[in-house]
């Protein structure tokens, strides 16, 4: 069991946007202090009853982070090594993890080692540290040689993951982020492209630094299985589920969702042993989820249903307070600056008390991290599943409609049972002696039952 479980609820920080740092680096100038800012964040952010943050990038890199130059050192533009440390040394008095991110699939043009190439050309010692080099023909930077880069973006150098030093190189990174800054995990960028074998020696090599540091992976497409398994990463990012909790809302069709939780997690579904699945409603990468929802009242509706599926939630920061942002070419308006204490006084739309109220639920109601999944009932806007653990039971319904929606839950087995909305505890409804439970749920809202002995 790694100390990322099933307990476990994120919050999603990006610092170089949150910390407002300029948007390109210079190489030359003295660090600066920015993540500083951070620590003013950190009570909001556990009083959102979170336990567990993910920082995007952080090491030295040329613009957004994920072209980097150091897998040794904090970017300057943020601070130093040890800015960083006495940030991950704060989080672990508060009990809380850390998860840093891993660029590992590409580095930037600015990499040491990619400069030495330009420099040297043939005879540089680390031209075998790079995906498809050819010095037959020119990149579209007109360099003297060609090269794989990621998705076509040639500021982005794919590297050599199959060569012995590339791998000890970044190995030791991750040897020296555990030393530093006692990570708990890695969120691997680009996993979807990243080398199955390297992912395995990885896997093996994490292991043995530290039995318990968990492995998460992006991954938009594809069965997640390929890469989330005992040889290789401990979960992906869950992008099916993502898709679904707004769409479902957008179109009407909680017949997306149920389809989508059921494949994963029904009986006999493909995630099974997928505990710790990464779920969200919106990242760095894609459109605010106050943006991408049509109906503002779904708003909250949206989180309920994250929380309360199977995997581990996590919040993007400033998305508590409704910040809207579409997606852009350069992802800056999704990454951006804040002050908190401006978005506390004046944000119009905040979700901060539902988001606390749906973090402490799911760690009083166990079945909501540690229970399966079964689907009840679904319609265009209505949905219910329930689950199940160690005895315990939740059901979950949720109603996208305008109006209060009256739904029979068939739950044979459990008649005369009585279920209290753990939302609203002023509602009680019993399961008839036919195995019903008849219930209303509010528009745009759902109810969260659990059994209560009388």
């Amino acid at each position: 069991m790694t100390r990322i479980n099933q307990n476990s609820i994120f919050y999603h920080l990006y610092p170089l946007g949150a910390c407002e740092a300029p948007h390109r680096n210079d190489f030359n100038s003295m660090p600066v202090s920015r993540l500083q800012k951070m620590f003013e964040w950190l009570d909001h952010i556990q009083a959102l009853g979170v336990n567990a943050i993910y920082l995007g990038p952080v090491f030295e890199s040329t613009t957004h982070g994920y072209d980097t130059a150091n897998y040794y050192e904090v970017d300057r533009r943020l601070g130093t090594r040890q800015d960083l440390r006495d940030f991950a040394l704060e989080l672990k008095r508060r009990g809380m993890a850390l998860v840093l991110d891993g660029v590992f699939n590409h580095v930037g043009r600015d990499f040491w080692a990619f400069k030495d190439l330009l420099a040297h050309g043939q005879s540089s010692a680390y031209k075998d540290w790079f995906a498809g080099l050819r010095f037959d023909q020119k990149s579209p930077y007109g360099d003297p040689f060609s090269y794989e880069a990621w998705s076509g973006h040639f500021d982005l150098v794919k590297l050599n993951l199959a060569h012995p030093e590339v791998r000890d190189h970044l190995f030791g990174a991750i040897a020296m982020w555990k030393e530093w800054f006692d990570i708990d995990g890695i969120r691997l960028d680009a996993a979807d492209v990243l080398s199955f074998d390297f992912m395995r020696d990885l896997r093996a090599y994490c292991n043995q630094l530290d039995p318990e540091l968990w492995l998460m992976g992006e991954v938009i497409h594809g069965d997640y299985r390929r890469w989330a398994n005992p040889q290789s990463l401990h979960a992906t990012t869950n992008y099916e589920l993502y898709k679904g909790f707004w769409s479902a809302l957008n179109d009407g069709n909680f017949f997306e969702l149920a389809h989508s939780l059921g494949r994963q997690f029904g009986t006999g579904g493909m995630y099974l042993e997928l505990k710790t699945q990464y779920n969200f409603v919106d990242n760095h990468d894609v459109s605010r989820i106050t943006s991408q929802l049509r109906n503002p009242a779904h708003l909250g509706l949206v989180y309920l249903l994250m929380y309360c599926a199977p995997g581990l939630p996590s919040v993007y920061y400033g998305s508590e307070f409704g910040f809207e942002g579409f997606k852009q070419n350069d992802d800056w308006n999704l990454r951006p600056p804040f002050d908190l204490l401006d978005l506390q006084k004046n944000a119009q739309v905040d979700l901060r008390g539902l988001i606390a109220r749906l973090s402490s639920l799911r760690q009083k109601i166990s079945p909501l991290c540690l229970g399966d999944y079964r689907e009840l009932l679904v319609s265009a806007n209505q949905y219910a599943f329930a689950r199940h653990a160690g005895g315990e039971i939740a059901l979950i319904v949720v109603n996208s409609a305008e109006e209060p929606a009256e739904v029979n839950l068939p739950l044979n087995g459990y008649e005369n049972w009585r279920f209290v909305d753990a939302l609203d505890e002023s509602f009680v409804s019993h399961v008839n002696a036919q195995g019903f439970l008849h219930i209303t749920v509010p528009a745009n809202w759902g109810r969260v039952l659990v059994n209560r002995v009388d």
